[in-house]
């Protein structure tokens, strides 16, 4: 079941959330929105800086950190604005870095420069299965099959 993520991004009216979480996956999409609900409407590096730290602070409330993301997908109008954005996502990320794909689209927003979809692994590390014996199970010995067992081994289909 899906949860909402309470970010430090203003509620919308659009039926959307900034993010959702769901079986430990957080999902959440980012554009260059300023706190106050305004855009930003500076050149890419502007606009990538704020849409990734945008997206920083959202995995942290989610209680995971950009370490966590696994894929990362960028989509910009403009192709000439590539260089720019991947100037400053370098900066977002360490190696090893998130899988990625660069989209060229034309996005809803008037003077959006960027927009991101993300998805990181924010829910807890599963523990190692453990495989408890019966108790008071006595220890046997495995025999190797014999030619008969052999002979009866089912079939692949």
């Amino acid at each position: 079941m899906r949860k909402p993520v309470k970010t430090h991004l203003p509620a919308v009216s659009a039926p959307l959330e900034w993010a959702t979480t769901a079986d430990g996956i957080l999902y959440t999409a980012q554009i260059p929105n300023r706190e106050d609900g305004s855009i930003e409407t500076g050149d890419i590096r502007a606009q990538a800086e704020l849409t990734l730290s945008n997206l920083r602070r959202t995995v942290e409330a989610a209680g995971g950190s950009m370490d966590d993301v696994t894929q990362v997908l960028v989509y910009l109008p403009d192709p000439t604005d590539f260089s720019g954005m991947n100037e400053i996502y370098a900066k977002a990320f360490k190696p090893p870095y998130p899988n990625r794909a660069t989209i060229i689209a034309n996005l809803m927003v008037p003077g959006a420069k960027i927009e991101v979809i993300a998805y990181a692994h924010v829910g807890g590390r599963a523990a190692p299965r453990v495989t408890a014996a019966r108790p008071g199970a006595k220890a046997t010995k495995k025999r190797p099959p014999t030619k008969r067992a052999a002979k009866r081994a089912p079939r692949r289909r």
